[in-house]
């Protein structure tokens, strides 16, 4: 629901507790839109209540997450909204907006815990070598001059996803600044706003090397400082990436669904297989606990499990 559907003193609420969220708890930007249109939906359903955020109780919270899960969305988007209700309410209660917190008993649904889809190293190098080996959107290589940057930025992209497992929203941010192609490292400001700094695979550093000399100037637009741009010379956005790994993964491994996080997970378990220490592979996710990196342990494993079954006789 668009904020000005909403009525005043919800949407000036929300958008007071959303710069909390920014300012203060220096949270991500995709979260906080996450947050921002979950409660939109909640102040939208509470309309239709006759009920506002400041006179939402636990009964109403509780009909809300269930007419959620009646639309049909999964356990995890549920849950997430359980989140943003409850971090809401202890926002509003603290502040003395509410005089008591009605979501304080909401309960999370439980959330399956699925192993991460992750691409065989092989598949990884067919699908990051597509833009120059005439694949995808960089398929006409030898035509004009946008189509050769877009060719040459394309297999940046892939090449620095892969190449160092860094988020989507990091590839969208990045700035000429952060990037030290003599050391081979690059800068990036993860969730959270922390900063880390990950080394750049040779490819990866060839790939953006040709892209910055051959194909950047074209794209980009004077004394701009972002890395990548879009054919309207726009900071490339997460929805842009996105949409162009999903057509190389579709042009190049039919039948999978490939995003940028398959690219992340395959960084992760790829180290993990060739014997990277866990505390290693948190450092470089920027995981703020080593529990989420734990995961790419139990994806290794079930490929060690695979691996077994289909090569032993008796297995």
């Amino acid at each position: 629901m668009a904020r000005e559907d909403l009525p005043r003193p919800d949407a000036e609420l929300i958008d007071a507790f959303v710069d909390h969220l920014a300012l203060e708890r220096h949270l991500s930007e995709h979260t906080v839109s996450a947050y921002r249109r979950d409660l939109a939906q909640l102040a939208g359903f509470l309309g239709r209540q006759r009920r506002g955020l400041r006179t939402a109780t636990y009964p109403v919270l509780r009909r809300f997450l269930a007419h959620q899960a009646t639309l049909g969305y999964a356990r995890a988007s549920v849950a997430r909204r359980v989140a943003a209700v409850r971090t809401f309410y202890r926002w509003a209660a603290a502040r003395g907006i509410v005089a008591a917190d009605p979501a304080e008993l909401l309960g999370r649904p439980k959330v399956v815990s699925r192993l991460p889809s992750v691409l065989r190293p092989a598949d990884a190098a067919r699908l990051v070598e597509a833009p120059v080996a005439g694949s995808g959107e960089g398929s006409r290589v030898a035509g004009d001059s946008v189509e050769r940057a877009i060719a040459l930025r394309d297999r940046a992209v892939l090449e620095l996803m892969y190449g160092s497992g860094i988020r989507v929203g990091e590839v969208s941010g990045l700035t000429l600044d952060r990037l030290d192609l003599d050391r081979g490292r690059v800068l990036v400001s993860g969730k959270g706003s922390k900063e880390r700094e990950v080394p750049l695979s040779e490819p990866s550093s060839d790939a953006l090397e040709r892209y910055l000399r051959l194909g950047r100037a074209v794209l980009a637009p004077p004394g701009a400082s972002q890395v990548f741009f879009n054919r309207r010379s726009k900071p490339m956005s997460p929805r842009d990436i996105r949409a162009m790994v999903e057509q190389y993964g579709r042009r190049t491994l039919p039948g999978r669904h490939v995003t940028p996080h398959t690219l992340r997970h395959s960084f992760a378990t790829h180290l993990v297989e060739g014997g990277a220490d866990i505390r290693t592979v948190q450092e470089l996710l920027g995981h703020a606990s080593v529990a989420t990196t734990q995961r790419y342990t139990h994806v290794s494993r079930a490929r060690l499990f695979e691996a077994y079954r289909r090569a032993h006789p008796r297995a």
